[in-house]
């Protein structure tokens, strides 16, 4: 793993709400608007940035944790930008805090934690998993 970034650097990328970002349960429309699952994985993503960097050819990264706390709705159509701060990295795993806005609105702020694995390690965690 290569220790190139350090507490405060910051990775962004914008994505437009699509109709299936929204909450739908047992083939049912909730809200025509971002849904917190959605999100989780917008988050994780956006921390997920700094490990496409990071990464030796022979190691990938897992996620450890997430949280959110969704603030306001983000509409169908609308831009959300997504912003992730390193907060700290202790030994191979990255924790990141998100924030995620439209315009000035916050919709949303958290956490993420990734780990880097080596990838022959995650094979070995996954095939024991299917032996059972």
């Amino acid at each position: 793993m290569k220790n190139i970034f350090k507490p405060g650097d910051k990775k962004s990328f914008v994505k437009i709400v699509q109709e299936n970002d929204c909450a739908i349960f047992n083939g049912k429309l909730l809200h025509r608007v971002c849904s917190t699952f959605s999100l989780a994985r917008d988050f994780e993503w956006s921390s997920r940035l700094f490990f496409l960097e990071m990464r030796d050819d022979d190691e990938e990264g897992v996620g450890t944790m997430l949280s959110i706390g969704h603030k306001s709705p983000a509409f169908v159509g609308e831009e959300i930008l997504f912003t992730a701060t390193v907060e700290k990295i202790v030994k191979n795993e990255l924790i990141c805090t998100i924030e995620a806005m439209v315009g000035n609105r916050f919709i949303a702020t958290g956490k993420t934690g990734q780990k880097m694995l080596k990838k022959e390690r995650l094979r070995v965690l996954f095939r024991s998993h299917d032996l059972k």
